[in-house]
This record gives C-alpha cells, sequence and structure tokens, in this order.
C-alpha cells in the first residue's frame, strides 16, 4: 500500500481535527447540562473554612459547623436509586491551600464495620467513603479519593471518555478515620498542588460526587445523585461543586531523591557451579514534578530508580501464541498516564526498561488537552507481532523514546485528538502517527474510530537476531466500533484492520497483519428488592478474523450467561463454537467456561474459573483438548494479617496422550503494622511436566519447575516517602538437576518527597 493510499484514508480525519480546533476556548461554565438530560445540573456552593482544622479523624472543629453539608440519599447499587439503608453526612471545606471533606458514616452495628490496615488501593473490600471530583468540569476525567475507617487510602484515575480506571496513580494528600459508637468519621485534606485545574479569576466550579461503600450481605453503594444507568457517561450525570476561590497550589513543587542500593549474586554454570557474589551497587537519582500552573505540569527525572518492587502476577506462557501483558508500576510513567491512553494502546511505558533520564510536560487548557515526554532508555526491548504470533528480543544498545500527544474536547463528552510515538537508536526507528475520536452523539449512542500509519527500520542486529524483513516497513491500523447501551440491553460493533507492517514499539500490540469484525448484544435484567438476582444478564456474539491474506483466522459464534446474587456473588458461563485457523491448518473447536466469587464472610473471599474444550497444540500444530481451573481465596486475619493463595492448573490432551501438565500456585503473606509499615512474603511455583515423545517439531524436558521467592519491608510516609527493603530469590530445576538457586538479590530503596 503506497503513501498516497494512506493519505487519503487520513485526509478526513485530519480536515475535521483542523476545522475543530480552536484559538482560544474559555473554561466551561456552571449551568453546562449533561449527556442524561438537558437541564441544570444541581449545582452545590462550598464555603471557606472558618477556622483551622486538625486531621485527627475527629469532626469536632468549628469548620465543620459551618461547612457545606449534604446527605448521601440514593443507592446507586445494587438498588437503583433507593433510598439507601444507612445514613452518610459529607461536609465541604477549603482554604488556599486545600481542600477539606468530612464525613459522618452511621451505622447501627459498628461491629461490623469491615476495616483493616493495608497498603494503599488495596482495602476496595472494606467500608469506605470519598469523592470524586472532575476538576475541568469537562465530564471527561475525574480524580477520585476514597478513605477507610482507619484512614487507609484509595485513589486513581477516572477516564470516562476511554473507560480506563487507573488506581495506579498516587497522590499525596492526607486522611484520618475513627470508629465511633455511631458509625465512623473521616476526614480528608487535599492539597490543591495534588490536583489539576483549569486557572480562572474567582470561583471554581467542578464536577462532583460523595460516596460511601457499605459492604454487608450486598455492597451497598450509595451516592449524591441518582444515576441513569441507560447513560454511557458517569462524569455528565455528576453534580457541580462551586467555590474554591483563591484556590493556590504555592510552589507546587516536588522534588524526589531516591537512593538505591543492591546485590545481585548469580549462578552461570547450574548445577554445578557456585552462587557468585555480585557487586554491591549504589546510585543516586532524583525526579521532579513542578505545576507550572495549575492546569501545566512539568516531570523530569534523573538517574532514576525505574526498578519494579512489586512482583508481576503469576502468569503461563505455556502453549500461549502472544505475548503476555504486565501493567506499568513506576510512579513517573504514572503520572499523566491517561493522557497518553488510545483505544489502539500505542503506548505502554514498560516497553521503555532501563531509562537514563526522562522528561514529560502535560496540560489541559480549555478544550485541549496534551502531553509529550521523552526518555533515553539504555536497553531496546523489541515485540515483533504476527497473525498467528509474536516474537520479542532485547539488545543493549541504547534507544530514545518520544511521544507527543493533543486531545480536543467537543459537545458535552466527545473529542478528537492526534498522537506521534517515535522510538529511534543505532540504526534502528519506529514512528507511528495516528488521530482518534470518541463521539457521544446522544447518552446512549457512542463511536469510537482510531486510525494509525507506521514506518519502521530494523538495524543488522534486529534483522539477524529476530529473523525480521530488513527492508523498511510502513502500514497502517483502523479499529472503528459503535456501542448502543440502554438500560436493559446494548449492542456492540467492532472492526480492526492492522497491516502485517504495522508496528507500535513504544506500545502493546502482539497481533497484526489481519482483519476482524465482531458483532455482540444483550439483555439486561435488575433484580428489584427481595429477588434473589441484583443483575443478570444474556449475550451473544458473532465474529471472524483473516489475515491479510484472505487465510481464516478464527469465526463462530459465542453465547453467555452472567448474574450478580447475594453474599457478592458473581456468576458466569459462556459457550463457543469456532473454527480457527492456525500454521495453514483449520481447527473446528467447542469451548465452555465458567467463573464463580463471592464473599463468604465478612473475612474470606474465594472464587473459581474454568475452561474445558477444544484447543490447539500450537507447538506440534494439531487438535487438542484443554483444562484450565483457577481458584483462589483471600483471607484477613483480623486487622493486620492478609493472606491470598491462587492456583492455576492447566492441561492439554493430543491424539497420543496427554502432552503437559502445570501447576502454579502463588501465597501472598502481607502483615500489615499500620496504615505506613508491612511485611510481605509472595512466593510463586510452576511444575511443568510434558511428555518429550508427543513433541515432533522440538526437543523437550520432561520437567521443568521454578521457584520465586520475595521478602519486602516497606514504610511509606506517602507514596513518594518511602522505604523499601527486600530480598528475591530465583530456582530452576529441570530433568538433569532439582530446584538449584540460579540468582539471589538484595535490594534497598529510599525515597523522600520535598513538596513545597
Amino acid at each position: 500500500m503506497n503513501r498516497q493510499h494512506h493519505l487519503r484514508r487520513f485526509l478526513p480525519l485530519i480536515l475535521g481535527m483542523a476545522v475543530l480546533l480552536p484559538g482560544r476556548v474559555s473554561p466551561r461554565p456552571a449551568t453546562t447540562t449533561s449527556l442524561a438530560n438537558q437541564e441544570t445540573p444541581v449545582v452545590h456552593h462550598a464555603r471557606k473554612a472558618s477556622s483551622p482544622i486538625v486531621l485527627d479523624g475527629i469532626l469536632d472543629e468549628p469548620a465543620w459547623d459551618s461547612a457545606l453539608q449534604f446527605d448521601l440519599e440514593y443507592e446507586v447499587q445494587p438498588g437503583e436509586n433507593i433510598t439507601p439503608p444507612v445514613r452518610t453526612i459529607c461536609m465541604v471545606t477549603y482554604t488556599d491551600r486545600f481542600i477539606y471533606f468530612g464525613f459522618r458514616a452511621f451505622d447501627p452495628d459498628p461491629s461490623r464495620i469491615r476495616a483493616r490496615y493495608s497498603d494503599r488501593d488495596t482495602a476496595w473490600g472494606d467500608d469506605w467513603v470519598g469523592v470524586v471530583l472532575d476538576t475541568f468540569n469537562d465530564q471527561r476525567r475525574a480524580y477520585e479519593m476514597f478513605s477507610t475507617p482507619l484512614g487507609v487510602q484509595i485513589d486513581a484515575i477516572n477516564d470516562d471518555v476511554g473507560g480506563n480506571y487507573d488506581d495506579s496513580w498516587n497522590a499525596i494528600w492526607k486522611s484520618a478515620g475513627r470508629i465511633t459508637e455511631e458509625g465512623y468519621e473521616v476526614e480528608m485534606a487535599i492539597p490543591f498542588n495534588q490536583l489539576r485545574f483549569q486557572k480562572v479569576d474567582g470561583e471554581q466550579t467542578w464536577g462532583f460526587d460523595a460516596l460511601r461503600s457499605y459492604p454487608r450481605t450486598d455492597r451497598h453503594h450509595i451516592g449524591l445523585f441518582p444515576r441513569d444507568r441507560g447513560n454511557n457517561s458517569y462524569l455528565s450525570q455528576t453534580v457541580k461543586l462551586v467555590g474554591m476561590e483563591g484556590a493556590n497550589p504555592g510552589r507546587n513543587l516536588e522534588i524526589i531523591p531516591t537512593l538505591t542500593g543492591s546485590r545481585s549474586d548469580t549462578r552461570t554454570n547450574l548445577p554445578e557451579g557456585t552462587l557468585e557474589k555480585g557487586d554491591t551497587e549504589g546510585e543516586l537519582g532524583v525526579s521532579l514534578r513542578w505545576g507550572l500552573t495549575p492546569n501545566m505540569s512539568l516531570n523530569g527525572a534523573y538517574n532514576p530508580d525505574f526498578s519494579q518492587v512489586e512482583a508481576d502476577i503469576l502468569q503461563l506462557g505455556v502453549n500461549e501464541q502472544f505475548a503476555l501483558f504486565f501493567p506499568e508500576t513506576r510512579p513517573f510513567f504514572l503520572e499523566g498516564a491517561d493522557y497518553f491512553n488510545t483505544d489502539l494502546r500505542l503506548v505502554h511505558t514498560r516497553s521503555i526498561a532501563d531509562p537514563d533520564s526522562a522528561v514529560k510536560l502535560t496540560a489541559k487548557q480549555g478544550r485541549g488537552t496534551w502531553g509529550i515526554f521523552s526518555a533515553d532508555d539504555a536497553i531496546t526491548n523489541i515485540l515483533v507481532p504476527g497473525p498467528e504470533g509474536s516474537t520479542s528480543g532485547s539488545f543493549g544498545s541504547s534507544t530514545l523514546s518520544s511521544v507527543g500527544r493533543y486531545r480536543y474536547d467537543f459537545g458535552a463528552n466527545s473529542t478528537i485528538g492526534g498522537m506521534v510515538t517515535d522510538r529511534r537508536g543505532d540504526g534502528y526507528a519506529n514512528t507511528v502517527i495516528s488521530a482518534d475520536t470518541v463521539y457521544r452523539f446522544t447518552s446512549a449512542d457512542m463511536v469510537k474510530a482510531s486510525f494509525a500509519l507506521a514506518a519502521t527500520e530494523y538495524n543488522d542486529e534486529m534483522v539477524t537476531a529476530l529473523g525480521v524483513d530488513e527492508d523498511p516497513l510502513q502500514d497502517s491500523a483502523i479499529a472503528l466500533e459503535y456501542n448502543h447501551g440502554v438500560r436493559n440491553w446494548w449492542v456492540n460493533s467492532r472492526y480492526e484492520d492492522f497491516g502485517k507492517g504495522f508496528r507500535s514499539d513504544l506500545g502493546f500490540r502482539p497481533r497484526v497483519g489481519y482483519q476482524s469484525l465482531r458483532v455482540s448484544g444483550a439483555r439486561v435484567w435488575w433484580g428489584e428488592k427481595g429477588d434473589f438476582f441484583r443483575r443478570s444478564a444474556w449475550g451473544g456474539a458473532a465474529f471472524r478474523s483473516k489475515q491479510q491474506s484472505g487465510d481464516l483466522l478464527d469465526q463462530g459464534v459465542q453465547s453467555w450467561f452472567n448474574f450478580q446474587g447475594p453474599r457478592q456473588s458473581f456468576v458466569s458461563v459462556v459457550g463457543t463454537i469456532s473454527t480457527r485457523g492456525f500454521s495453514g491448518q483449520e481447527f473446528d473447536l467447542w469451548n465452555a467456561g465458567a467463573s464463580f466469587n463471592m464473599q463468604a464472610t465478612a473475612d474470606i473471599s474465594l472464587g473459581l474459573s474454568a475452561e474445558i474444550g477444544d484447543s490447539i497444540d500450537f507447538t506440534n500444530v494439531q487438535p487438542a483438548e484443554e483444562t484450565q481451573l483457577r481458584p483462589f481465596i483471600r483471607y484477613h486475619l483480623g486487622r493486620h494479617l492478609n493472606l491470598q493463595y491462587t492456583h492455576i492448573f492447566s492441561a492439554l490432551d493430543v491424539e497420543g496422550g496427554r502432552l503437559f501438565r502445570v501447576h502454579a500456585p502463588e501465597l501472598r503473606v502481607v502483615h500489615q503494622f499500620d496504615t505506613r509499615t508491612f511485611i510481605r512474603a509472595i512466593f510463586q511455583y510452576t511444575d511443568i511436566w510434558r511428555d518429550p515423545s508427543l513433541y515432533t517439531a522440538t526437543t523437550v524436558d520432561e520437567r521443568t519447575r521454578t521457584l520465586l521467592t520475595q521478602l519486602l519491608f516497606s514504610y511509606k510516609v506517602n507514596p513518594q516517602t518511602a522505604l523499601y527493603a527486600g530480598y528475591t530469590d530465583n530456582q530452576l530445576g529441570n530433568d538433569e538437576f532439582d530446584l538449584t538457586r540460579t540468582d539471589r538479590t538484595f535490594f534497598l530503596k529510599l525515597g523522600y518527597a520535598w513538596v513545597r
């Protein structure tokens, strides 16, 4: 496909963006109407604090008596805008530097309040209260900040346009709570320098919701306003909070120096070789966040610690066609990450493995949102996608990775935008130019469209190691989606077209070279008080995908049923009949799957997912039968100890017998001393048994075992001021030797957030 053809495909969208981009746009006024209806939304006026507030979880300061107060009058789940089972009062006030929220959460039996000490962003199963702040009042993006009765914090970014909910984002704010004879009380103080908002003269106008989660037999979600279940936008329904006049983020400067130390011991010759002691390495780094204005932020990092403190969740790579996805957890890349989210997932920053330095600038001005970042990476990780599988490689050469993104808001909560990603090093380059839109033309109808054009050139080392084409590649990608959803039913259709030569090396795209169409829909039933179910749905789908050459990848039909019941239970059953193409053959497949989870008691949650049916042995290219089981159980023992056990069982049978069997248990034990301090142990074990006589395409060991052990001590004053000390140990065993330690690492990380 030539360049002129690509240009013709992009020209209408480019012209549309040129027409829509404004010269200057004023902030959205308080009288903006929502998609749910054309009525003026409810407006609440916050008042400035009349006295200082001491954050101790006791609502006894005079400022709370004069603060804006309102009751949370609607249970929105599982009941539909009904009177909630408990009363909740929310209070709002502010100073020049902070916005304060106070909650009185009444409870008829305070002994049943679920409040455990835990790390931040992990207390979703507890009682909690909090707020949703659409600080630009644009119905597209909001901060969510919650606190448990013990002051354990949860915070997240709600990307209402992209449908992304990111609780890996962390801000520096304060919370305190206490359990009382009547329920519990919580105080929250959020500095303005942790929020982005439009710089205006006079009062701010924010979209606002206050929430309470009340988990008992059901988990009751209680809010400030009634929700329309047929509306495809939550933020378009929020009330308006007016006030915050003179909100001052101060210098809005965070400087975070870090000190890291580590020692890695490695056994180079298995199993007889000795475990060679590595050098102790220490490194100083610094990260910076500077709020140039309330709506513009500059982030930089020099010689930063980008190590993964968190162990990745256990996943199996046995008989998998494509690369596995692992989420980003590094603070620098999480800041403002939602600014770069698109439907094609063109930016996935874990592709930047070991940056020496990085810089990022993000801003929202009027209806325009934009961001740029660049990172100098000492390692180049390459994912080579294809229609039937993906391969990868890692190279020691450095690359410079850069991204530029602009998005324009139009209508009530629709967007149109463009992005450029560029990654280049010695003889290697990958550039992607893209455009996208999310258009909500009614509260029930939404269209998404994304277009991208990529150009890639590999160097000689990559050509040899990966077996890729030495000639430059150029190709395109298209994704179109339409969704119509109302209260009791929905339909969706999605079309994708990824050229064989399309590469997005800064993103995560393990499959290219195909065209696909999927059409699906479902009927939804809502339970009423006294019904066994809270919500149930029955639906179906038809799908077809093929390679660009015309060869079939898969086609078939699918049907599913699910329901939500008592004790926060969820049951789902799905069946699929399909024909799947692989390596020049076609396989007729039948599959069934089911999943179940519930809150068995206040302290125990458990679940099981299972899949059985036909499959493909991708290694030997033959039909197979697959069985997978994934049980889990979580147990809170008192307020301090949390145990979680998961287990993956997978087996593949072929004509000659069982090809392989996998057991992969994982145990996580966390003792949380208080809201700041914990000790955690993780044990991940895999045991893979194979029948070598059934492998005709390759030679394999009969048995392979691995064991990962990680011990971690953590003390956090806030997300950035923290001390980590840990130990990681990896062991390997196969036909020739038992489990033997291959390497071990001792590490220490100390970070301090200097905030002004």
